[in-house]
């Protein structure tokens, strides 16, 4: 059985203050608030808001400057990459790339998927899963959902890797289009087996980029969390000093 377990609150926290990024709140050079603003605004402990900012400044939100504070920095290179990532798990060649197909499995729908898919909690829904590795070391782990209807008449249920891409297998096979994408980006800690997939210690954050991929009138046809471990993120930056 599946569980749907919600992130700590250091880590529900960073999400928040990661999509006030997002959306311009808090612009590329500006200070965030202080600990005691967020400690008064959010309603949580210094130490849950000290392990929140530390956890933004480690994928590269966030840099503390010398007697000036806490500071946005543009978008990490990770995140400015995720639309290369969403198009690596709608078109990656199972069969020519270099990983590793680790599970195919009707499973529960998890519920950040479920609201993406428009289906019901506890709602079956097949899983491929698929551990993409370099030089022998796993750099992303991507586990791709498709509705139970979705499948008929397929090989995505097959253990076996498919030769080509799922979207073009899908295409092909259902006379379907994919038409355009969305995709969210989060921090959040792995679940016990994507950490053991992942070769993560406990307590190290993923950088996750759910990609939902649509037909034209906007049904969602796959959803695929792409999962980056955190410590693995290099991330580089060049900037002019004023």
């Amino acid at each position: 059985m599946a569980y749907e377990v919600e992130p700590p609150k250091y880590v529900r926290l960073a999400q928040t203050i990661q999509r006030r990024i997002e959306d311009g709140t808090y612009p590329p050079g500006t200070r965030v608030p202080s600990e005691n603003q967020l400690v008064q605004s959010f309603g949580m402990s210094r130490p849950t808001v000290v392990r929140a900012l530390e956890l933004l400044k480690r994928d590269g939100w966030l840099e503390s400057r010398q007697g000036y504070g806490t500071i946005v920095r543009d978008r990490p290179e990770a995140v400015e990459q995720k639309d290369r990532r969403g198009r690596e798990a709608l078109e990656r060649d199972e069969s020519q790339a270099s990983g590793r197909l680790v599970e195919v499995a009707e499973v529960v729908v998890p519920a950040r998927v479920a609201s993406a898919l428009g289906l019901p909690k506890k709602a079956k829904v097949l899983m491929r899963r698929f551990l993409v590795e370099e030089e022998g070391e796993a750099v992303e782990l991507v586990s791709s959902y498709f509705p139970a209807g979705l499948v008929e008449d397929t090989e995505l249920a097959s253990a076996e890797v498919l030769a080509g891409s799922v979207r073009e297998h899908l295409e092909a096979r259902r006379k379907i289009r994919f038409d355009h994408v969305t995709e969210r980006v989060s921090a959040r800690l792995p679940e016990a087996g994507e950490a053991g997939l992942l070769g993560l210690p406990d307590g190290v954050p993923v950088l996750s980029v759910l990609v939902i991929a649509c037909d034209a009138s906007g049904q969602a046809l796959q959803v695929s969390d792409v999962l980056l471990p955190a410590d693995r993120q290099e991330l580089e930056d060049t900037y002019r000093l004023s």
